[in-house]
């Protein structure tokens, strides 16, 4: 399956759109109902970070996680990744490119955290929005005080 073509059934499984195929290999439905489940666990395991994730399902060349965020989170950026955010319930700003302040590399090869974010633009997210973040772009969830945001992240491969 394209990367388009998985985001398309995510978005139906997000609306509770019924789906065909459900017997097909490397097929996966995350209903609402079960993602509000892992939500309401989520929101009792909030770490130092003020966010808390599960994967969904990693399939090598992309995975999907699952994540809940009860304040701002650290500036990141990926050279080789794409992230496609699908807000599912609360808000945030999405704080997006500009220059990251005390960039250091963290996890893995092209990967980067931050202190903080200079410049850039802001956008409010919401429950249902769709977010594409390409690669190399500085971006950070700020979560307002006693709000939260929760969304779906699909990291996809970005092109050469």
């Amino acid at each position: 399956m394209s990367f388009k073509g998985a985001i398309a059934v995510l978005v139906l499984c997000l609306l509770g759109a019924p789906l065909v195929g459900a017997g097909l290999p490397g097929f996966e439905l995350w209903r609402v109902s079960d993602l509000q489940k892992r939500e309401a666990a989520l929101s009792k395991k909030v770490g130092p970070d003020h966010s808390s994730r599960e994967t969904l399902a990693d399939y090598g060349d992309h995975r999907f996680r699952y994540i809940y965020r009860d304040a701002d989170g650290f500036p990141e950026q990926h050279d080789g990744i794409v992230d496609i955010v699908i807000a599912k319930s609360g808000e945030s700003t999405l704080l997006l490119g500009g220059k990251m302040v005390n960039q250091k590399a963290s996890a893995g090869q092209g990967e980067y955290t931050g202190t903080g974010i200079e410049g850039g633009e802001r956008h409010l997210i919401a429950a249902g929005d769709i977010v594409q973040i390409p690669a190399r772009v500085p971006h950070s969830f700020l979560v307002a005080k006693g709000q939260h945001f929760t969304y779906v992240l699909l990291k996809i491969p970005a092109k050469p």
